[in-house]
């Protein structure tokens, strides 16, 4: 698995099934006409810990119709997988569900019946939308990249990141409008928890309220209880690791400045080519009050005072040299670079991930 993370577009959504059992213990009908369909079959599938598993495959009558019954202890996610060509997704509790479609228009697709799975045909929307956004921008990266257009490869990243911060706020919105539909599960895997932790901490709370004890919302709360640690507003955990020199440093050495814990390593090629911008926006702000405290992930020293020399980090840098099972690592439960924390004068977290122009602006913020 690759850790380091570079220009990133794609975001992948996964399903989540629910699997105690409720008040409701009844069936629920799907049911559905299909127009035009080509040779083949139907599939259908229920989502058990976001892995679809094949139910039965459904053909159609005379009429182009179908029909089946599943039986439902609590909110589960299903798909429909209509001749290997179109994917039906359907969120089921107590209604029953009805599908209309026809293969000769696209855009024909309707759901009668269940709200949930109505409220799913939003997120599908947007998932399309965002994609078609997303392989634009990365037709015009990998374009850039072949010119060896570097400014060009600067505009994308930055546009990349603007379209990630609008398609959070996109899907909040969504989410918002479905009330306490368990649909909104399907579109949490859309956010950023590191940035989104507080809204994805309400939605859970406020769906475990009406789905108590159902599998997939006692998940995520074990999940966000893991990650509560290091959402905004938190103290920062305390660093204590050697520098180069061998001396110990402690993060809460800074304490009183705006600091910048940055996750790197010699052998990170998206590292180290976001250090010139790192270097600079260092020079502008540390007479205001701005720190870089520099957490190294290299196996070696040689190769990590090398890198420091070779890039100007006149910054604090400390590692214990042992990759990502450093102890600063797994505390911050870093699972690739580069990662940056960003804490206020008091230690506490008030933004993750920024570098490049997400950067510069909230220093922007905090000090202009």
């Amino acid at each position: 698995m690759n850790r380091i993370n570079g220009v990133v577009f794609l975001v992948l959504i996964s399903f989540f099934s629910c699997g105690q059992k409720q008040a409701n213990d009844g069936n629920v009908l799907i049911t559905g006409t299909i127009e035009n369909a080509p040779s083949g079959e139907i599939i259908l599938s229920q989502f058990t810990d976001s892995r679809p598993i094949v139910l039965d495959t459904l053909q159609l009558d005379k009429k182009g119709k179908f029909s089946y019954e599943v039986a439902l202890e609590a909110p589960t996610f299903y798909e429909l997988n209509m001749y290997g060509e179109k994917l039906i997704r359907l969120a089921l509790y107590k209604e029953d569900v009805k599908v209309n479609y026809d293969f000769s228009n696209p855009e024909s697709l309707a759901i009668e019946g269940s709200q949930d799975s109505k409220e799913m045909l939003k997120i599908e929307q947007l998932m399309e939308d965002y994609q078609t956004k997303v392989n634009q921008l990365n037709e015009s990266y990998y374009q850039a990249m072949s010119d060896n257009d570097t400014e060009a490869i600067k505009q994308i990243q930055t546009e990349a990141m603007a379209l990630e911060s609008n398609q959070s706020s996109e899907v909040k919105n969504v989410i918002n409008s479905m009330g306490d539909s368990f649909a909104s599960l399907a579109a949490i895997g859309l956010l950023n928890p590191k940035n989104e932790f507080q809204f994805m901490d309400s939605l859970v709370a406020k769906l475990d309220g009406k789905y108590p004890e159902t599998k997939t919302i006692v998940q995520l709360k074990q999940q966000l209880d893991e990650m509560r640690v290091l959402s905004m507003g938190q103290i920062a955990p305390e660093i204590e690791l050697p520098n180069p020199e061998g001396e110990t440093v402690k993060l809460s050495d800074l304490r009183g400045k705006y600091v910048m814990i940055d996750f790197w390593a010699a052998w990170c090629k998206p590292c180290r080519e976001e250090n010139p911008n790192v270097v600079a926006l260092y020079n502008e702000y540390k007479e205001k009050g701005f720190e870089v405290f520099g957490v190294s992930l290299d196996r070696t020293k040689e190769a990590w005072v090398e890198a420091i020399a070779e890039d100007g980090l006149t910054w604090t840098q400390v590692s214990d040299l042992k990759y990502f099972n450093s102890a600063a690592a797994e505390l911050y439960q870093i699972s690739a670079i580069p990662a940056t924390y960003l804490i206020d004068p008091d230690g506490k977290i008030i933004g993750k991930d920024l570098r490049g122009p997400s950067l510069r602006a909230k220093l922007e913020e905090v000090f202009d």
